[in-house]
């Protein structure tokens, strides 16, 4: 831990266990009209029926906003963003996975003529909280219903960039394993290593503090002993719950310490190729923790981890046996998930390469966050690792 001075802040209520989301019809009472933000994929699955069942019984006049493609651009953002300005509705309530939500929190400070989505890329600083936000997610993974970021596509740069101000903190946010039960297994086993990737990476990174850890550490707990049956099982109720959990626990991991390589180097993936968040951070995972566990405070970090987090035959004794157990399972969960571990498989070609290395180490706010510095040729051998 390095840090001396460390913060966090958090939203307002969080709601979780049984039969959460009757919490919503309370926290909209004030509310004249409410809009919904979505997309079409969860809207077509009829997961927002629920909260707008709820809704209805609180006699609240509602518009649902769902034209928000898969990890949109700042201009698809912004266009979501002025459907709801001209709404009327004085509350959002997001329904999604990480891109609704983000999408929400961006919406909730730009009600104004003053500045749009492009300008908070340039000034994140300038967003001021216009109207609460309601965050409902229906993956276990992204942890965007407790951070203050907001991601978005910017394609003259070929990358995805984070739009950071604490005002987009969510007002209150609903955790009901209801709206992950019928989660695709694809979709839930990209999202719950995006919150492994979350969990491990704040856990082993510069900024690491007791803030962050004590979330860090449970919330990897909670994924290395649940992700496999959670994803697996659509009737695994107490596993998606604790997945829910652990991802709560993640966001709240990066608001007081941050992402380091793993997501840096992503972010060039699904900026340029458009691959799932998740699954760019899957398929980066074991290869850049390989990478920094030869730096000796990762390693102690990850033998911490290991102490933590292996409850059956501990038979890891030595610093090194612990640490590479952990990127052993990392490994291993992503194979047992299926998700890809070669860019191959996207087409990505060869020749790309120094486009990669160029745009990943752009993202210098969360490379500085890593422990082990990352130089463009270290940058270039996990790219070649991975191609």
């Amino acid at each position: 831990m390095s840090l001396e001075k460390y913060s966090m802040t958090m939203p307002r209520t969080v709601y979780s266990g049984m039969d959460a989301l009757e919490n919503l019809k309370t926290i909209v009472k004030d509310a004249k009209k409410v809009a919904i933000f979505t997309d079409r994929r969860i809207l077509s699955t009829g997961l927002v029926d629920l909260p707008l069942a709820k809704l209805q019984e609180a006699g609240k006049e509602t518009i649902v906003i769902s034209d928000l493609p898969p990890e949109p651009t700042y201009m698809q953002v912004q266009k979501l963003v002025d459907e709801f300005k001209t709404s009327g509705a004085d509350l959002i309530v997001a329904c999604g996975g990480g891109s609704v939500m983000d999408a929400a929190k961006l919406a909730s400070v730009l009600v104004t003529d003053d500045y749009g989505v492009k300008e908070l890329l340039d000034n994140p600083g300038m967003a001021q909280k216009c109207v609460p936000i309601v965050l409902i997610p229906t993956t276990a993974g992204t942890g965007a219903e407790v951070t203050p970021n907001a991601i978005v596509a910017v394609p003259e740069k070929e990358l995805k960039v984070g739009i950071v101000n604490e005002n987009m903190i969510a007002d209150y946010v609903i955790l009901d394993a209801r709206m992950i039960k019928n989660l695709p297994r694809k979709i839930a086993a990209a999202t719950g290593v995006d919150a492994l990737a979350h969990c491990i990476e704040c856990f082993t990174g510069n900024k690491a503090n007791p803030f962050s850890d004590l979330y860090a550490l449970e919330g990897l707990d909670l994924i290395l002993n649940n992700i496999e049956k959670a994803c697996d099982d659509p009737d695994a109720m107490a596993e998606k719950n604790r997945m829910q959990i652990a991802a709560y626990y993640g966001g709240l991991a990066i608001t007081a310490s941050g992402t380091t390589a793993v997501h840096a180097l992503s972010y060039p993936l699904g900026g340029k190729y458009h691959i799932a968040h998740g699954v760019s951070n899957a398929i980066l995972l074991a290869p850049v923790m390989r990478f920094n566990s030869e730096h000796p405070a990762v390693k102690e970090r990850l033998a911490v981890a290991y102490d933590r987090c292996c409850h059956e035959n501990k038979t890891c004794t030595t610093v090194d046996e612990k640490a590479a157990w952990m990127i052993a399972r990392l490994e291993a969960i992503v194979k047992h998930l299926d998700i890809p571990t070669s860019l191959k498989e996207f087409g990505v070609p060869a020749e790309d390469l120094e486009g990669l290395v160029e745009s990943g180490m752009q993202v210098q706010r969360l490379l500085v966050n890593n422990m082990r510095p990352v130089t463009a040729d270290d940058a270039r051998k996990l790219y070649q690792e991975i191609m």
